[in-house]
């Protein structure tokens, strides 16, 4: 109800600045003891990890987890944040990022803007969330595409100790090149690195950290049957279907909808939500599957439920509808 009335206020400015405006709020207001939206809901079992409920937040809201006390106020059952990479960066020029509110849709080329890997474990070790957290790890970009592995590891061993899953980012387009990692040797060597260093780890800090891959919902069939096999391969403990999209399929007469990056909200969700079904059919159960992708009320996460998903994130749905759709995803779940 409140965000209700504070959206036309929050439209009304800069999209990123009100994106910066509204956590700020957020954290404040939780300090005072005003956010607690308590779900009741059955607990969910996925990659080992017990879920208090299976509607989390998907990364990219909270880049550098400054904010991870006062989101898990809003009732999620996990909170992913990031994406984060070894250097701090500025990211792609502003503006990068795009409200198109006919088609409850936003576009963003962000550019994995953080403040470094370092800071954000600081961040977690100041929180006091003991709930289940992904840290979705990433790339600088002026590090060439053929040493991304490198980056990937620096970022898996700082945040190993600090999270309950990691999240390995293949699938943002604002990157230059990320996507080639979905594909051929790069992604075989990638997975296989990882896995080894995660088993390393695993053994080094005496507890199990799941290795999760997250791709994009622009691949073709091809595509799909590849990277399942090689999560199956290298034992990759789960995968987050998808990232945004390239295609402007909904909002190409609509302002901004021609803006270079990254399409999210609603109209990604038919795209989004065919790719989930397709990897579910080609993993049959052997790896767990979380669906994230224009869900925009309760019914969709029941889709995405259906398609194959154990588990489903929101991002974009939560800036058109506000907090009330984690409860709303949570009760048509449940």
């Amino acid at each position: 109800m409140l965000y209700s009335l504070a959206r036309p206020l929050l439209f009304s400015m800069a999209p990123e600045r009100a994106h910066d405006l509204t956590l700020s709020i957020l954290k404040s207001a939780h300090k005072m003891g005003f956010i607690r939206q308590k779900i009741d809901a059955k607990p969910v079992t996925c990659m080992g990890i017990e879920f208090p409920n299976p509607v989390g937040l998907a990364a990219g809201l909270d880049k550098n987890g400054a904010y991870i006390d006062a989101l898990a106020a809003l009732g999620f059952g996990f909170i992913e944040i990031g994406t984060i990479t070894p250097r701090p960066q500025a990211g792609n020029p502003q503006p990068r990022l795009f409200r198109i509110p006919e088609a409850k849709a936003i576009i963003n080329r962000m550019g994995f803007n953080n403040d470094g890997v370092d800071q954000l474990v600081e961040n977690v070790k100041a929180s006091k969330f003991k709930g289940i957290l992904g840290i979705n790890i990433g790339k600088n970009a002026d590090t060439p595409v053929e040493n991304a592995v490198d980056d990937y590891l620096i970022c898996l061993e700082k945040v190993y100790n600090y999270a309950s899953y990691i999240t390995v980012n293949i699938s943002s387009p604002n990157t230059k090149n990320l996507r080639s990692l979905q594909s051929g040797d790069a992604l075989t060597e990638l997975l296989d690195t990882l896995k080894q260093r995660q088993l390393e780890l695993a053994e080094h800090y005496h507890h199990y950290v799941p290795l999760v891959l997250k791709v994009a919902p622009d691949l073709s069939r091809e595509d799909i049957d590849f990277i399942a096999a090689q999560l199956i391969t290298f034992k990759i403990d789960g995968l987050i279907v998808t990232n945004t999209t390239l295609s402007r399929d909904g909002v190409e007469n609509l302002a901004f909808g021609n803006e270079a990056g990254g399409l999210s909200g609603a109209p990604v969700f038919e795209k989004s939500t065919a790719c989930l079904r397709q990897f579910a059919e080609v993993l049959n159960g052997q790896i767990p599957l979380i669906g994230v992708g224009g869900i925009t009320q309760g019914e969709h996460a029941v889709a995405k439920k259906e398609a194959g998903a154990t588990l489903v994130q929101i991002y974009s749905g939560l800036i058109y509808t506000g907090p009330e759709l984690v409860k709303q995803c949570v009760s048509a779940l449940t």
